[in-house]
């Protein structure tokens, strides 16, 4: 350690020590750690066990910030708990799956009392003992019950605290805030304005009304019980993404990074448009290193899912002192916990709104093209000396479709592979599980799309019955092209010859010849929008219309269904380059109401991991 550092710490230690070390951080000293980093473990777990904190420094033993004097960040919450917790927490599930994520949803139902503050590793104990000591002399004055109001905004919805009651709350923060700020010498700011309980933040316009209808499922004034809790985080990250490892990942490059089912890491978003597709670079929550990871081992988080819990102050109300009944379970972090009566009150909610659906929009990526794992030049080892196709790989596809132009077009017009095909019959098969009707198909005139669509309907059966609409204008914003020039589709003949189940009557919104090559962003944005409602228009009837087109398409041609504006450009490819492949976004249509809004897909994701070529003679038979 840096001299300038060692000089750093004795001075912050001496500045205020306390008559008698912490009997944690007494056995970690024992076990031979420096002062600052047990220190720091105490405040990374909580200062809850030596075995927390004992995990936590072997974790990150090879974390290269261990010695860095970065403090953990704190805030002061009241939390609600008992049958009003389980009620908002149903609302939080309820609203994730009807409106999808909105900012509510990155932090568990609380009341902020003082925002996050920094405090010292080693005078953490300090913000308890204030906690304890504020806590006390509140106790009596603390209302049973808070009154809470519901709010509501075009991009807003929570409970306001009534005003005595807000007074109180504000009273109690700014006393935690002044003897903490005062004794632990960090500077700790209470909440002094409108206090509220947040329950959608920033969400779309056109999903306010059913969240409107959703909270008034709960009922304010059930039974709970309020606890003032200290939480922590790493302010190193604030302004991260957070995932979660769905599978174990084992590097195999030293840059790679090791993660285990259940790992949090935290994703810099600005520091991914140099990253290849389909991975991410990151830091693990766990061990604190950095290195790249498959972006399909992981999905999103919440922001409070690595938050840490460091103690709570349970305010007694006259019917409970303290004691929690049977019947009333234990209150989780981010937990969902079922309730009978809320769960009744949004099913008729749903009832009411499903009544009301008529058409259904599934809008799907494409699956593997072959190009995506062998590369741009794959055509050229799949060639014999005299011109002819063979199959170098099982993951190339068996065959390739015969075409009137040279076979050399296939570079710029690629096909599924082996695993493509696979991937897109699986999704047709768990279509036809979930009894979804298909009255329509489009695709874009892509190769790979349209063996998609075909693969999809084999997969549910309905070959034979609904045909292909080819439709020039599903084809991606052509900047992308890195040929700089619109590629030479099949024509509809030549794909109906090779047996694909064309619609050879269907004629296209945008003639191929309209495809303009280096198309603008907003060229492409009024392309997309004119072609989705084109679509709608000629299919009036009930049941799904399933348009595979390309990644950029999920968001193309489901945000003007949506009555949304389109993304920015600077921030779409970022957006498009993380769909996998077979990514889909879901809308249905509310008739009475005119608009349609988006829901979960009818099916689950498709993930799986790579699989590299593999050599026999390599390690088994020669050295």
């Amino acid at each position: 350690m840096a001299v300038a550092e060692t000089q750093l710490y004795a001075k912050v230690a001496n500045k205020h020590r306390r008559k008698s070390t912490s009997v944690l951080l007494e056995s970690l000293l024992t076990k031979g750690f420096p002062a600052h980093i047990a220190q720091k473990a105490l405040a990374a777990t909580g200062q809850k066990t030596i075995e927390d904190a004992a995990k936590w420094l072997h974790s990150h033993c090879n974390d290269p910030s261990l010695d860095d004097p970065i403090p953990q960040e704190y805030a002061l919450y009241l939390c609600p708990t008992g049958r009003l917790h389980d009620h908002l927490q149903e609302f939080w599930k309820e609203s994730k799956r009807q409106c999808g994520k909105n900012r509510a949803h990155e932090i568990f139902p609380h009341i902020t009392l003082c925002d996050f503050f920094t405090c010292e590793d080693q005078k953490v104990e300090i913000l308890y003992d204030t906690l304890k000591r504020v806590g006390d002399s509140f106790s009596q004055c603390f209302p049973p019950s808070i009154s809470l109001s519901l709010h509501s905004s075009t991009s807003y919805l929570g409970f306001f605290i009534g005003d005595s009651h807000a007074n109180i709350l504000k009273e109690f923060a700014l006393a935690f805030s002044s003897e903490a700020s005062a004794q632990a010498d960090c500077h700790v700011k209470p909440c002094l304005k409108q206090l509220h309980l947040t329950l959608a933040h920033k969400f779309y316009p056109h999903h306010q009304k059913t969240l409107e209808e959703l909270a008034k499922c709960i009922n304010p004034g059930e039974s709970c019980q309020w606890v003032a809790a200290l939480y922590s985080r790493d302010m190193r990250f604030v302004h991260y993404q957070t995932l979660r490892a769905l599978f174990q990942y084992k590097p195999q490059n030293i840059d790679e990074l090791m993660i285990n089912a259940g790992d949090f890491v935290y994703v810099d978003p600005t520091q991914q448009s140099d990253v290849s597709e389909g991975w991410v670079i990151g830091t693990s929550h766990r061990t604190g290193c950095r290195g790249f990871i498959p972006e399909n081992y992981t999905e999103r988080a919440s922001e409070s899912d690595t938050w840490v819990k460091h103690r709570e102050y349970v305010f007694a109300t006259p019917s409970r002192l303290f004691t929690r009944t049977e019947n009333e379970p234990n209150v989780k972090l981010n937990g969902e916990v079922h309730n009978p009566s809320m769960s009744r009150s949004v099913t008729n909610v749903l009832s009411l709104q499903n009544a009301t659906l008529r058409r259904g929009v599934l809008v799907m990526r494409h699956g593997e093209r072959v190009d995506q794992v062998f590369g741009k030049s794959w055509l050229q080892q799949c060639l014999t000396a005299d011109g002819k196709y063979y199959r170098a790989d099982l993951n190339f596809p068996s065959t390739l479709p015969k075409r009137k132009d040279s076979m050399k077009n296939f570079e710029c017009d690629p096909p599924l592979s082996s695993c493509g095909v696979f991937q897109s019959r699986l999704i047709g098969e768990a279509l036809l599980d979930q009894g979804v009707t298909v009255s329509y198909v489009y695709s874009s005139p892509a190769l790979r799309c349209i063996q998609t669509a075909q693969h999809i309907l084999q997969g549910l059966k309905l070959d034979q019955k609904v045909k292909i609409r080819v439709e020039p204008g599903l084809f991606e914003w052509t900047k992308w092209e890195a040929s700089r020039v619109i590629p030479n589709f099949m024509d509809v003949a030549e794909l109906a010859e090779a047996s694909y189940k064309i619609d050879t009557s269907y004629r296209g919104n945008f003639p191929l010849s309209s495809l303009v090559p280096s198309e603008s962003y907003e060229e492409y944005v009024r392309r997309s929008s004119a072609v989705i409602k084109q679509i709608i228009t000629a299919c009036p009837s009930k049941g799904v219309i399933l348009i595979v087109g390309h990644g950029s398409s999920l968001a193309s041609f489901t945000r003007p269904l949506l009555g949304l504006p389109a993304r920015d450009s600077s921030n779409f490819a970022q957006v498009v380059r993380k769909i996998p492949s077979l990514g889909m976004c879901f809308c249905e249509e509310l008739k009475e109401e005119n608009k349609w809004q988006m829901v979960n897909p009818p099916v689950k994701t498709l993930t799986h991991g790579a699989n590299a070529a593999f050599n026999w003679r390599n390690g088994i038979v020669e050295d």
